[in-house]
């Protein structure tokens, strides 16, 4: 059996499915991909036992069809500094010898059977069907998962919640010191519907969707969740569990509101980091006057910095402290030109949010206060 495909192409699609590889496996054979070869396309499936990604690439030439195992270190590390030309692949069934062929020489690989490879478990037919644009599906996992917690014992809160109602859908993750909703009006499922996926198989999504993606399809039933579209296929467990009432531990009127430059704040914020304690991290807010004040210092080592910010702030004085490396976070993920910052006493959390709120895609981001000590 022999094919021949894009290098680069094949290349690409290799280092997608490898996201999934874990570096521990109970199966050595999850050391590999599958590749199936069969009506002018090369699928590859990549596994860790729980997540499966398949995703294909076309043939330029194609002789016959076949399935085997390859070791996904061996043929990305062989591949990986080809220029774009087209490579040939030739896979011998009876000795499982694979040779791949390029302008400058070969090489050859050990393959193994495909039979012994797992298959992923379907949705049952029970199950749900969701639709939405990949660049809501990408904005959604984008704003969620720095929230997303690793936790032992509240495994709910190791993922991204997705609470599908049917005139929208919110998307939502916390770690208990830090919150994120985002609600998008634009999808309308109308189903009523919520699940949470592993923040790995968010990660792994966020890396391989483009805003310029058409739609998304997500299948759910109680366990198991499959989301496609054009290019990719992935199989995962979804998380089990109650999320915990994410709109009950949002303040609605915090007393204290100010509005600054986005990128100034994120700014501002990289450089007193550098002088935050490096055990707490605590940066100290200090709003007087149109005007904003960062603090940051440890004591351990004798170093400081403070840094001056104009602001739209008219209210009392009032100081607070923040997790610095939060805040860098947030100001990172939201892109708007200007944020709003509401805060209350230290024992309420801040709200940041954008300070033109989208109504189709609101979003705003919790951070808990931290002790301030004079």
């Amino acid at each position: 059996m022999k094919f021949k495909v894009s290098s680069s192409a094949f290349y690409s699609r290799l280092i997608a499915a490898s996201k999934v590889l874990s570096s521990k496996n109970s199966m050595p054979i999850l050391d590999c991909f599958l590749l199936d070869v069969k009506d002018g396309y090369v699928t590859i499936t990549a596994s860790d036992s729980e997540k499966y990604f398949i995703t294909s690439v076309p043939t330029i030439e194609q002789s016959e069809n076949a399935s085997f195992c390859l070791p996904a270190k061996t043929i990305i590390d062989s591949i990986k500094e080809l220029a774009e030309q087209p490579l040939t692949i030739s896979y011998n069934p009876e000795d499982h010898k694979m040779e791949g062929t390029h302008n400058n020489g070969t090489f050859s690989v050990m393959a193994q059977d495909a039979a012994p490879y797992p298959t992923p478990k379907t949705v049952s037919e029970e199950g749900a069907v969701l639709r939405l644009p990949a660049e809501v599906l990408l904005n959604g996992i984008t704003r969620c998962l720095f929230a997303t917690a690793n936790d032992e014992i509240r495994l709910v809160m190791n993922g991204i919640y997705f609470d599908v109602q049917p005139e929208q859908i919110v998307f939502a993750s916390t770690d208990g010191r830090k919150l994120v909703r985002n609600i998008n009006r634009t999808v309308k499922s109308g189903i009523t519907a919520g699940f949470i996926i592993p923040k790995k198989v968010a990660a792994i999504l966020r890396s391989v969707l483009t805003k310029d993606d058409e739609d998304v399809e997500i299948q759910f039933d109680a366990d198991k969740a499959c989301i496609r579209n054009s290019d990719i296929t992935m199989h995962f467990r979804l998380i089990e569990g109650r999320y915990p009432n994410y709109n009950a531990v949002i303040p609605e009127n915090n007393p204290y509101t100010a509005t600054v430059d986005r990128q100034a704040l994120a700014s501002a914020l990289k450089r007193v980091s550098v002088f935050c304690s490096k055990s707490s991290g605590l940066v100290k807010l200090e709003l007087n006057n149109n005007a904003l004040r960062l603090t940051g210092k440890d004591t351990d080592y004798a170093t400081s910095a403070e840094e001056f910010l104009v602001c739209d702030y008219n209210n009392t004085p009032i100081s607070i402290g923040f997790s610095c490396q939060f805040l860098i976070e947030i100001t990172s993920i939201l892109e708007d030109e200007n944020v709003t910052i509401e805060v209350a006493d230290p024992s309420r959390p801040g709200v940041i949010h954008p300070a033109e709120q989208n109504s189709d895609d609101e979003i705003i981001m919790l951070v808990m206060p931290m002790r301030v000590e004079d």
